[in-house]
């Protein structure tokens, strides 16, 4: 079997530590430099001739890099990965950027998820794994080297769980707009098995032009009933506010937010601090600061590990995206 070399950005070194320690594997070493030009060089300081390697970076901006900055030091080093004899490389991007950028909404509007999925196929890129991403289907068909999907619902289903034990008001999994319906039964369906008990259905109508949200009608009964509202991204937050409001209502006794990447642009966390939210989980999947007040931030490293380890294995690992 292959060797398994385990490397990271420093930008996600502290996520890729909880991978490394639940695969039970260390973090590869590696040497970032930057040039005072603004330019940068990545390469592997361990050897990683016929090795199997894995390369863990969610793609996203904060203070200190673009998500843009992010992205090409990932490819470069898939570059030098490749140049210097890996056998195989896995991009494993929890947080994959530009996924909602995947079909044209306006003329001549780009297919950027296309495009990135161009850029790491060129750079030879054998795999990309990641977390719930916004459309599994775009994904997966955007990419000619392999894909696997990883959903964050059974890491959702243990925490709603936890959450409703001993709770015998009715139970209702909502998703926040008609796109994302099919991730809301996923997990309606889930739970219901865990909980062995029926789980009711809705929706909010949603419309988005020009950046702005408008919609809001709600479709199922959420009366004196525990909500979990459930979406792939909060972002700005204008859409969980939007179900949270038309939940409230239709009478919901308590509601949750449930996401699996959590971006809280600007001061969204401030505003969905402000809604009558028991929680808002979200996984650790993009940097987060630390749980509290109604935040709470689930592992997502233990699922990752999980399906490395697999892959290295060359075990049934498409099963996770099945869980």
């Amino acid at each position: 079997m292959r060797h398994l070399k385990l490397f990271s950005l420093h930008a996600g070194a502290d996520f890729a530590a909880r991978v490394a320690a639940a695969l039970g594997e260390p973090l590869a070493a590696h040497e970032e430099r930057d040039f005072v030009d603004g330019e940068h060089k990545i390469r592997p300081c361990d050897d990683v001739e016929g090795a199997d390697v894995y390369l863990v970076q969610s793609l996203y901006s904060d203070p200190r890099s673009s998500v843009d900055d992010k992205l090409i030091r990932v490819l470069f080093f898939i570059g030098a990965l490749k140049d210097a004899g890996a056998a195989r490389v896995t991009a494993v991007i929890p947080y994959l950027c530009y996924g909602r950028k995947d079909r044209r909404t306006k003329l001549h509007d780009p297919l950027s998820s296309r495009y990135l999925a161009s850029l790491f196929e060129s750079l030879g890129t054998d795999a990309v794994l990641t977390l719930d991403a916004h459309n599994q289907s775009a994904f997966e068909n955007a990419f000619r080297c392999r894909t696997l999907h990883l959903p964050a619902q059974p890491l959702f289903v243990d925490f709603a769980a936890a959450q409703l034990q001993g709770d015998d008001h009715p139970l209702v999994v909502a998703s926040p707009d008609v796109g994302g319906v099919k991730r809301a039964e996923a997990l309606r369906q889930a739970l219901g098995a865990r909980l062995q008990r029926e789980i009711g259905r809705a929706f909010v109508e949603k419309y988005r032009s020009a950046d702005q949200l408008s919609g809001g009608t709600l479709v199922g009964d959420v009366r004196d009933a525990n909500v979990l509202i459930v979406d792939d991204l909060i972002a700005g937050g204008g859409t969980i506010r939007r179900a949270a409001s038309a939940m409230q209502g239709g009478g919901a006794a308590r509601i949750w937010a449930l996401a699996s990447h959590g971006q809280f642009c600007g001061d969204a966390l401030e505003k969905l601090g402000q809604l009558p939210l028991e929680k808002i989980a979200v996984t650790n999947s993009l940097p987060q600061q630390a749980s509290g007040g109604s935040l709470q931030i689930v592992d997502c490293a233990p699922l990752l590990a999980e399906a490395i380890g697999r892959l290295h294995r060359l075990g049934p690992a498409t099963q996770l995206s099945l869980a």
